[in-house]
């Protein structure tokens, strides 16, 4: 879900990016009321392609920041809208991280199985729209659940590092195998799109996004390309899989370097697909996993040997 609200335009961190980077376009660059914005400037400047550019204008549309200009294309609409958007930033750092905290502590068996919506006030310090939205995205993304009368009750997730390192093994499994499946067809408006955001990371992305919005990035990724397998086995088990590591995942996310030498291969990954070149991608996708498992078990024990 978009930080600007409940809008008619599905967006993604890129897209939430790229809207944030307009507004700061038109506040650094003093674009007066009925300024034309030009989609091919600022796709240059962003150095993504006109498509996400677009989604995100029309995103700022619907907030108000922007309106249709005479002729097509936009112009800057209402600029006081777009500066009380840029405010809102902070707040929604805020509300990443006491997620994140949230998350941290159900992970570390520090929140009971069920919990009242007052706990999650009083612990957390949270008003009720904060903890309205976070309750909300912790429903849409399969951890937690609402009990009929009151309360909450979290879902069962990956909890240790042995399943979690099981999980990898599973994917290598059927994620190769999935790109092998008779009745594979290639999904190419989503990979493209998979391969927009990739890039867009690879690009500079990567050092500002936050763990829970490239885990979003990356999963979203994996799961485009197996639903292209259409057997509906393999996607459910990924997309269920998914849910149960996102947690754990958090905790295991490599630094930033790596992490963007991983997208890289994303990259590689998806133009072999593009491309039709499908058993080069499944043995690709295996080697893939195979090392991101292992960069993983060993930036773990990096972490585990340092001291305090």
């Amino acid at each position: 879900m978009s930080k600007f609200g409940s809008l008619s335009v599905q967006t993604t961190p890129l897209i939430n990016t790229l809207a944030d980077q307009i507004i700061t376009y038109i506040r650094t660059d003093k674009l007066p009321v009925g300024g034309r914005l030009v989609e091919r400037k600022l796709a240059e400047q962003f150095r993504v392609s006109r498509s996400p550019v677009r989604t995100a204008m029309k995103l700022l549309h619907d907030v108000g920041v922007l309106k249709q200009g005479e002729g097509g294309g936009y112009v800057v609409g209402d600029v006081k809208a777009a500066e009380k958007l840029s405010l809102e930033t902070p707040s929604a750092d805020e509300e990443e991280n006491i997620y994140l905290m949230i998350a941290d502590d159900r992970l570390n068996g520090r929140l009971p199985e069920r919990i009242s919506e007052s706990e999650f006030l009083r612990r957390y310090k949270l008003t009720k729209g904060q903890l309205g939205k976070i309750l909300l995205r912790m429903t849409n993304e399969g951890w937690i659940e609402r009990l009929p009368g009151n309360g909450w009750a979290f879902l069962p997730v990956l909890t240790s590092l042995q399943a979690y390192e099981d999980s990898f093994r599973f994917r290598l499994l059927i994620e190769p195998a999935a790109l092998l499946e008779p009745n594979f067809k290639l999904n190419r408006p989503a990979l493209m799109r998979c391969r927009e955001e990739q890039q867009w990371l690879v690009d500079g992305g990567i050092w500002t996004i936050s763990d829970a919005k490239l885990f979003e990035l990356n999963s979203g990724m994996h799961e485009a390309i197996i639903e292209c397998c259409q057997n509906s086995f393999f996607i459910d088990a990924l997309k269920r899989l998914d849910r149960l590591r996102r947690l754990i995942d958090y905790r295991q996310m490599l630094d930033r370097k790596s992490a963007r030498m991983r997208c890289e291969e994303h990259l590689d990954l998806l133009d072999l697909i593009l491309d039709g070149r499908n058993r080069e991608a499944s043995e690709f996708m295996a080697r893939h996993l195979q090392d991101l498992s292992n960069l993983k078990t060993v930036a773990r024990e990096a972490r585990t040997e340092q001291p305090g």
